[in-house]
């Protein structure tokens, strides 16, 4: 007799900044601790985790890497990728009409 494992994983979902602002803010202003704010909205700790600690370096209270540099830098890398692709492109299109050429 085989055992079947099997494994609950939750789906990835996204919120919206609003939601998360407010959700900062019932753990910051509340006497609530952050497992407890998790619990009562069906959320993982370490994402609320991580939704007061960038809160708390977009406030400059602590240091990182702000929300809007991580936006500017997803855009540039994004741009970057673009980019190669099209280099890369170019250069077997150049390498094909110069041997056709030929």
């Amino acid at each position: 007799m085989a055992l079947e494992v099997t494994t609950m994983s939750r789906t990835r979902r996204r919120f919206s900044k609003e939601f998360k602002l407010e959700t900062v803010k019932l753990v910051k202003e509340g006497p609530r601790s952050i497992g407890e704010v998790a619990r009562d909205l069906d959320l993982t700790e370490s994402a609320v985790r991580n939704w007061v600690r960038q809160f708390d370096v977009d406030a400059g209270v602590r240091e990182g890497v702000s929300t809007g540099e991580l936006d500017e830098l997803r855009r540039l890398r994004s741009e970057n990728r673009q980019l190669r692709m099209e280099r890369d492109i170019l250069k077997k299109a150049t390498a094909f009409f110069a041997k056709e050429s030929i």
